[in-house]
């Protein structure tokens, strides 16, 4: 356990694994559990511990099972119940900051910067109907890019999105995996789950890919091959809630869309319609809200368009 002690606000732990192979190799960071309503890589790490046979591995793999304990014993979206924020957008964090801030400052120091990969694994929130897909950041360094694609690939998930908005401070990095960019280490977002479910079909995919990133960094003898083509996803927009109400979604995870199509209404608490969210671009529907409560300002939905 890592302990993060109480300071301003309540303390916490975080439930980490490390697995020294027999042979000298890289290290592999997975990171669980960053939103404690994301349950399938959670649920893949604990299967991938029991998986990974040291005896066989070259390098080291580090499991963080539960980065946000107080959001997963919480059972609560997006935000933590103790300083109601969201870990994955205050990183690197701070030594004196709220628990969230203390739990960023604390995986940044104990284990990105330990590690030579890092790949923080995501699904769709207990409010996100989500189809799988991983984000490929897209930086100014070119050998980095060819590092991140490689692991795109390798995790065989065959919807690829092309991100280009991340920050390149890495004092405020924000998220999880662009902490490790920012510090020159090859890093991915993968997303695979949705609604909050213990979806076993996820959760496989999620340990295959580990798998598979596994055999592409040499760290294991076997594991999947990787993609030898994708769907990539450039540009892809988020929606945002223009009001605060219930939530009508008119569209399924995975639907293809066109620009203008309607995604999703929002009434009152009476039932009268406030406002709609439509499409920006013709694409592939990657997540939508599917529960009813809304708030302004929180996303509805992320369209991405498929490269020609």
């Amino acid at each position: 356990m890592i302990e993060i002690p109480a300071a301003q606000d309540a303390g916490t732990q975080i439930p980490v694994t490390t697995i020294e192979g027999a042979r000298p190799g890289p290290t592999l960071a997975l990171i669980a559990g960053n939103h404690g309503y994301e349950y399938p890589p959670i649920l893949a790490l604990q299967r991938l511990r029991a998986q990974i046979d040291a005896a066989a591995l070259s390098g080291t793999v580090i499991l963080v099972h539960v980065a946000n304990m107080p959001s997963f014993l919480g059972r609560t979206i997006y935000f933590s119940p103790i300083d109601g924020k969201n870990l994955n957008r205050v990183y690197p964090g701070r030594a004196d900051g709220t628990v969230s801030e203390r739990i960023a400052h604390a995986i940044t120091t104990q284990i990105i910067e330990r590690a030579d990969y890092v790949l923080d694994l995501h699904c769709g929130d207990g409010n996100e109907s989500l189809r799988p897909y991983v984000y490929q950041t897209v930086t100014a360094d070119a050998r980095m890019n060819e590092s991140i694609a490689r692991l795109a690939l390798a995790f065989g998930i065959g919807h690829i999105l092309i991100d280009r908005g991340r920050p390149t401070d890495p004092a405020r990095s924000m998220y999880c995996s662009n902490t490790a960019i920012t510090r020159g280490k090859p890093a991915m977002t993968v997303e695979s789950g949705y609604l909050g479910t213990s979806d076993p079909q996820c959760v496989d995919q999620i340990a295959a890919g580990v798998h598979g990133v596994l055999r592409e960094l040499k760290m294991m003898p076997t594991g999947p091959a990787p993609l030898a083509d994708a769907v990539y996803l450039d540009p892809a927009e988020v929606l945002t809630s223009p009001e605060t109400g219930i939530l009508y979604p008119h569209v399924e995870r995975g639907e293809r869309v066109r620009k203008g199509q309607l995604l999703a209404r929002i009434t009152d608490f009476f039932g009268a319609t406030i406002a709609e969210v439509h499409s920006p671009l013709d694409g592939v529907v990657l997540y939508i809200v599917a529960t009813p409560p809304i708030v302004k300002g929180q996303p509805v939905g992320c369209v991405g368009a498929p490269r020609a």
